[in-house]
């Protein structure tokens, strides 16, 4: 056993002859998808191409000459031609492109994104109108992330920076690869059910598409759609935008500005509130000092210094119209009282008993008068009312004067 021990150098060295005299290894064919293109000022462009579970490291040095296109981009479906190229310092392979054909469609990954990315927006799960405002002065926040990711350094960091009394709590979780999508989506829903926590930020720092493609996951889309509590999407990808981008309340371009437009900066927000105060201060003293002024000056106005006189000159003004209203109630009073008597004194004058009073008297028939004897016959009963009493009698004899009788 002992002769199969070897140095690094050594074994290295045996792995780069195999692969260099292994015909399989040299001038064959390779299909699949681009991932991390980037093309270099030296001329040199390297990227990774990959299919649903695997990928490779590849290089196109002084890729202009080969004649490869100069608009890759990752997702592009392409075919490439080249040998597989060892390198022994560092123990690692790439493939060494010779000739690369860029496939006029879509890789499948992208392709099925940007057909569900059509389902979810014709849904209204891009929506603005669904999206949520972000508390102006958070009192905790909830962050789904790695815990041993730069991310989750950064976040504290910055947090503590900016307003050192809020809150955090974390979920840890996976944010690539097998399982990440799951924990991404538990990670949302456990912070949704803690009371305290105000909003939830969910990411992590960059890295190639393939390391962020949790965040393209339709399940964790949805998690953020359907978050109770506002939620920003963190993801450190600028170049183009996950699913969980749309479908969040906002979008960050990393966890740093993601707590950075979540979090105030105390230190202005108490600089901003001292200087209300002055200004609210200075405006108070402002304002008691005009109305100082102007109280001063209206103390000093003719109006106020002759006030008193004014009062004594409108209450005589006041007895000389009360004397004139009592002089011509007065007079009112007599003529009505006047006019009152004068008709006392006729109703008196119509009085019938006044008339009983000279000697005179009435008969009744029935309560009625007798103005005629013509209204009477032999027989009736009569009252007679004199002034001193009233006689009850019974016609006897009826004699009509000469002008009744014609």
């Amino acid at each position: 056993m002992e002769d199969r021990i070897y140095s690094v150098t050594e074994f290295n060295k045996m792995v780069k002859n195999y692969i260099d005299n292994n015909n399989d290894f040299q001038e064959f064919f390779l299909k699949g998808e681009l991932s991390g293109v980037t093309y270099y000022k030296s001329g040199h462009l390297y990227f990774t191409i990959k299919d649903k579970n695997c990928q490779i490291k590849c290089a196109a040095f002084s890729y202009k000459y080969k004649k490869i296109a100069e608009d890759l981009k990752d997702g592009d479906s392409v075919k490439i031609f080249g040998d597989v190229g060892f390198y022994e310092n560092r123990g690692d392979f790439q493939i060494l492109v010779r000739f690369l054909e860029k496939e006029d469609k879509l890789g499948e990954m992208y392709a099925a994104l940007e057909k569900l990315k059509k389902e979810m927006e014709k849904k209204g799960l891009f929506s603005y109108i669904s999206k949520k405002k972000l508390p102006n002065y958070p009192k905790a926040i909830g962050v789904v992330t790695s815990y041993t990711g730069a991310a989750f350094q950064d976040i504290i960091k910055t947090t503590r920076k900016r307003f050192p009394n809020i809150d955090i709590y974390i979920y840890p979780a996976k944010v690539q690869g097998i399982g990440a999508k799951e924990e991404i989506v538990k990670g949302i829903e456990a912070l949704n059910k803690i009371e305290a926590v105000d909003l939830i930020i969910a990411g992590r720092g960059g890295g190639s598409i393939e390391d962020l493609w949790a965040f393209n996951e339709e399940e964790v889309a949805m998690a953020f759609f359907n978050s109770k509590k506002p939620i920003i999407s963190a993801v450190g990808h600028e170049s183009d935008t996950l699913l969980s981008d749309f479908t969040s309340d906002i979008r960050a371009s990393t966890p740093t500005q993601a707590i950075e437009i979540a979090i105030p900066v105390k230190k202005n927000l108490v600089e901003e509130l001292i200087n209300k105060r002055l200004y609210l201060n200075a405006m108070m003293n402002r304002i008691v000092s005009d109305k100082k002024n102007d109280l001063e000056k209206r103390k000093n106005s003719y109006i106020i210094k002759s006030y008193l006189k004014e009062i004594e000159k409108k209450s005589s003004d006041l007895i000389l119209q009360e004397e004139r209203i009592k002089k011509i109630l007065e007079f009112i009073i007599q003529g009505k009282r006047h006019n009152l008597e004068m008709k006392i004194e006729k109703l008196i004058s119509l009085n019938p008993l006044r008339t009983l009073s000279r000697g005179y008297s009435l008969t009744f028939k029935d309560g009625k008068t007798i103005k005629s004897v013509n209204e009477l016959k032999i027989g009736e009963n009569i009252e007679t009312i004199f002034n001193s009493g009233r006689v009850i009698s019974k016609v006897e004899e009826i004699f009509k004067n000469e002008e009744e009788i014609n």
